[in-house]
């Protein structure tokens, strides 16, 4: 804990920044020339000649970090990521629509990998998403028994809420055809009641052993141990991968005991180098408040955000909720996490201290029983300044989003969802999955928009989201729904810094280039609002700086690798 008290005290040399063009997502000065940086903030933003002036005027004698070709933004905000998810599966296998279009070419890729591994070492493979498979269907343990029976298979779905299992982990972990399903999760059966080896949300619990993180029926459970250094090196690599995406801060949006050991151990060794803002998984909420962690706690580079909650599964997935059943599939439903009574009940407890609340929530039933939550939640306890979100909240009632407008909740979307699967939706429900994160409905209705990644279920690629939700067209070249439901480049650029810094309660640090601010941004090899909208995901990060230090990028590439 010591190094969690002092670590945001970092120095940077006194510099002025130029670029051809410096985006400030601030209305007041929404372009500028330079900034002059110092002490990790930014004091002056505007001409050249100001910031010379006002380095002067405090006896600085700044270096200069010159961009001419390029176009500063502030740095990225990402503000529902799972990083140390993420840093696993980059340790994983990847079995995803790049690598294998078929089953047997998932089979293949897992048993070369397994072929590096020692013996009896767990085989785990993540990415892949049925409906881009040529059976469109999800392997089964028979299919995962030829790569290994004598230790456990796992393949983790694409979006992040189960997968698929071999025989050999269903039978090391006592589950049988006559296992019951968790409430919020199902152990699937075949038509004449044997498990198919697939297995979804809370039913993953099973996968984390005798002694690992369970959340019951808080959420998926994708809380997989590993030894703390091996963590460690997940997370250096995840930091990698967000810095050079132009991220500066993110918010990790299910953080449980494993998560939160990780960070302290990062913040510990001194190497964590952007800005995390922590949710803790509501299976945690009594020891938050039995801790009284319902304030601000940590600092500028580790911080607590408040609660996640889950209220139902994955579109992806075809875990969200929709009681009528699927049009791809009328013998799926998908599940709620919570009834109605119990979920309204979290919401309310949380509320009630002052602790924003970040829940998932993806099919209309879903959505609007957060709605009903929160509006009571508010009704109890008026606030007007909450900002309690909804994650994904992927196809919203037009009627649930005025109301949202009028309780000030806030959305957070992730366009690159669509951009993977977007035609997977309107598969599994219909034409109403055209309407999947309909931003620009949004934005009409006075909500804002927000976007982010949720990594790993999309790459940390803020320009490929911003591309998305300016084009709404999927990696296959379709446009998903009307116009109506794009957002300019302008929007979608502030949907992905201040509203993410807005969202996670911190724009008063970060989120725009304005004077007192952090000096947290990204240099681009291109104007995005400039560029046309089928470009913007090919433009190039070239550096990402944090507090006023190069991060990524430049001569020595990372400072963070120091």
């Amino acid at each position: 804990m010591r190094a969690l008290a002092t670590f945001d005290d970092r120095d940077s040399t006194p510099t002025i920044v130029t670029a051809a063009t410096i985006r400030t997502v601030d209305p007041d000065t929404p372009t500028a020339e330079a900034m002059l940086i110092a002490g990790g903030r930014i004091l002056t933003v505007g001409s050249l000649t100001a910031a010379e002036a006002t380095a002067s005027e405090h006896g600085l004698a700044p270096i200069r970090a010159d961009f001419p070709e390029a176009t500063i933004v502030p740095g990225f905000v990402d503000p529902h990521a799972h990083p140390l998810m993420y840093g696993q599966l980059l340790t994983w296998i990847d079995v995803g629509p790049d690598k294998a279009a078929s089953i047997p070419e998932i089979v293949d890729l897992l048993r070369a990998g397994a072929a590096k591994l020692p013996a009896g070492v767990p085989i785990r493979g993540y990415g892949y998403e049925q409906r881009n498979l040529i059976e469109r269907r999800h392997p089964t343990r028979h299919e995962l028994d030829g790569v290994a029976s004598d230790r456990e298979v796992y393949i983790m779905n694409a979006s992040g809420h189960g997968g698929v299992v071999n025989s050999f982990t269903l039978k090391k972990y006592g589950i049988t055809r006559d296992t019951p399903n968790p409430d919020g999760g199902e152990f699937f059966r075949d038509a004449d009641g044997e498990l198919t080896g697939e297995l979804s949300d809370a039913a993953c619990n099973a996968l984390t052993g005798l002694h690992g993180v369970k959340i019951g029926h808080h959420g998926p459970n994708f809380h997989l141990g590993d030894e703390p250094a091996e963590h460690q090196r997940q997370l250096d690599l995840v930091q990698r991968e967000f810095l050079s995406g132009g991220v500066t801060a993110l918010g990790d949006a299910q953080v449980s005991k494993r998560e939160f050991a990780a960070y302290l151990e990062l913040v510990d060794r001194g190497q964590l180098n952007l800005r995390v803002s922590m949710y803790f998984l509501s299976h945690l909420l009594d020891s938050v408040l039995e801790l009284g962690l319902t304030g601000p706690f940590g600092n500028a580079f580790l911080s607590a955000a408040g609660i996640k909650l889950y209220a139902d599964g994955t579109l992806g997935g075809w875990t969200a909720y929709f009681p009528e059943g699927y049009v791809g599939d009328p013998c799926r439903t998908g599940q709620l996490y919570h009834s109605p009574e119990e979920y309204a009940g979290l919401v309310h407890r949380a509320h009630a201290v002052g602790l924003q609340t970040a829940t998932h929530a993806q099919s209309p039933t879903a959505i609007r029983m957060v709605v009903d939550a929160i509006e009571a939640a508010l009704a109890d306890r008026p606030d007007p300044d909450a900002r309690h979100r909804i994650e994904h909240c992927g196809l919203p009632d037009p009627a649930d989003i005025e109301r949202m407008a009028r309780l000030g909740i806030r959305p957070v979307n992730q366009t690159q969802h669509y951009y993977n699967w977007g035609e997977g939706v309107e598969q599994a429900i219909g034409t109403p999955g055209e309407r999947f994160n309909p931003l620009g409905e949004f934005l009409a209705a006075g909500v804002p928009a927000t976007l982010s990644s949720d990594a790993p279920v999309a790459e940390p690629r803020p320009l490929e989201a911003i591309q998305t939700a300016v084009t709404r067209v999927t990696r296959r070249g379709h446009q998903l729904g009307p116009d109506s439901l794009r957002i300019s480049a302008e929007a979608a650029l502030r949907a992905h810094t201040l509203e993410g810094a807005i969202t996670l309660g911190r724009e008063r640090e970060f989120g725009s280039l304005t004077v007192g601010k952090r000096a947290d941004f990204a240099v681009l090899g291109a104007d995005p609002l400039v560029t046309p909208g089928p470009e913007i995901a090919a433009i190039p990060v070239l550096e990402t700086w944090v507090d006023g230090s190069r991060r990524f990028g430049g001569s020595s590439e990372s400072q963070a690798e120091k």
